[in-house]
């Protein structure tokens, strides 16, 4: 019997691509919608509420993606196993963390309990939705995975918006989007219903069921990346006079921009990492670095226009810095690249050299470096570039045992068969 590898053709494949890039688009697009009506709809106290508590959430929300991408790498090993017992503890863990700080953000931050109750609750709803998520993406099922990103944007942020459109205050507008994330989640389940693969009998989740260090160890890989790709502008706010540190916050946008363009590459790559294939991590890195490539050589040519773009007229005198900031992020999309190659390879500590970098990004922008627009840019290019030396020339061999490659056609089956 010869052995198939019956994953998604080509064209599938680009049109899955188009579609979930599509759908990062729009949750991109909602989320930065969000504050942009919030600064026009409530009072200056108000939208510092509003600011905070979808910074809280984002944080605490980091355990979902990390769900995410276990669930992914596990079920691209095992299809069909189940995931229930993990989303419950991970779920658990998130919102309950929001609970114990209670106390802390109420003195510090200066919420109300009932603001902080409503960050708990959109927490565990924000985690809860990531397990469909990640069967999605370990399955392979990327048409579904689009829609139900979208979906989950629409319940995250669209209640909010049309709250403030209506003219709520800043806590029935959280409340709207607390009840629009859970409104959702059966909608998005029932996307993610489990697909059969031909021959296939039974309902019962089959396969070996995952462990909660896998979901701590890709949780802790995700809140390192956070860190320290956003650590450079936390120092610059800290460190810089306003309006320096506003030029630098436009500067970051164009980090940004560099960091997410190629990361649906990830995303369609990841059950591939999981299951061992050496050909497709050696892709994945040669197309974000020539994506990174390419973007750092169009600001180098429009860096005017770049920042023009982001901030407006009086920014676009800093386009000669648009191509360090966008080098920035175009090496931080490497270092996402080889995250995810760690985590797909079952890499005790994927994120130790994050944590490394965001502590010597910390040590050189305090303490050694000039505290200027171009001192805290220097470091912030040169700790990229050092992490993501480090990240590639630790990846592991990739290897393929007996189970996964026994595992891989299953689950590239069901893909093939299911993904509508």
């Amino acid at each position: 019997m010869t052995e198939t590898t019956a994953g998604p053709g080509a064209g599938r494949l680009g049109a899955a691509g188009a579609a979930v890039a599509g759908a990062a688009m729009v949750t991109n697009g909602l989320a930065y919608l969000l504050p942009m009506l919030g600064a026009r709809h409530l009072a200056v106290e108000e939208l510092s509420i509003l600011a905070t508590v979808l910074a809280l959430v984002a944080i605490a929300g980091v355990a979902g993606v990390g769900l995410q991408m276990a669930i992914a790498v596990h079920r691209a090993r095992h299809p069909g196993a189940p995931t229930y017992r993990v989303t419950l503890i991970t779920t658990a863990v998130a919102g309950g963390a929001v609970v114990v700080a209670t106390p802390l953000m109420m003195i510090a931050l200066r919420l109300s309990l009932t603001v902080v109750a409503l960050v708990a609750a959109t927490t565990v709803a924000v985690v809860l939705v990531a397990r469909w998520l990640g069967e999605l993406q370990g399955e392979q099922r990327f048409l579904r995975l689009a829609w139900a990103m979208g979906v989950v944007a629409l319940g995250r942020y669209g209640g909010m918006i049309v709250a403030l459109v209506l003219g709520a205050d800043v806590v029935d507008t959280l409340v709207a989007g607390m009840v629009t994330s859970y409104l959702v989640l059966p909608v998005v389940a029932w996307i993610a219903r489990p697909a059969r693969p031909a021959g296939a009998d039974g309902d019962s989740p089959t396969g070996t069921a995952m462990g909660i260090r896998q979901v701590a160890s890709a949780g802790t890989a995700a809140l390192a990346m956070l860190a320290v790709s956003y650590a450079d502008l936390i120092f610059a706010r800290q460190l810089l006079s306003p309006a320096d540190s506003g030029a630098y916050a436009v500067g970051t946008v164009l980090t940004k921009g560099a960091l997410w363009a190629p990361q649906v590459i990830v995303v369609l790559a990841l059950p591939r990492l999981a299951v061992g294939d050496s050909r497709v991590r050696t892709v994945v890195l040669s197309i974000v670095a020539a994506c990174g490539a390419v973007l750092v050589a169009a600001s180098a040519l429009a860096g005017g226009f770049a920042f023009r773009l982001v901030g407006g007229e009086d920014y676009a005198n800093l386009g000669e810095y648009a191509p360090y900031f966008a080098a920035t992020g175009a090496l931080y999309a490497l270092v996402f690249a080889a995250v995810n190659a760690k985590i797909a390879a079952g890499a005790r500590w994927p994120s130790a050299p994050l944590w490394v970098g965001a502590g010597v990004l910390a040590v050189l922008t305090m303490a050694v470096a000039p505290h200027t627009f171009q001192g805290i840019m220097w470091c912030a290019l040169g700790t990229a570039a050092a992490t993501a030396l480090v990240m590639v020339l630790s990846l592991p061999p990739a290897t393929a045992s007996t189970t996964r490659r026994r595992d891989a056609p299953a689950a590239q089956a069901v893909a093939a068969g299911n993904d509508d």
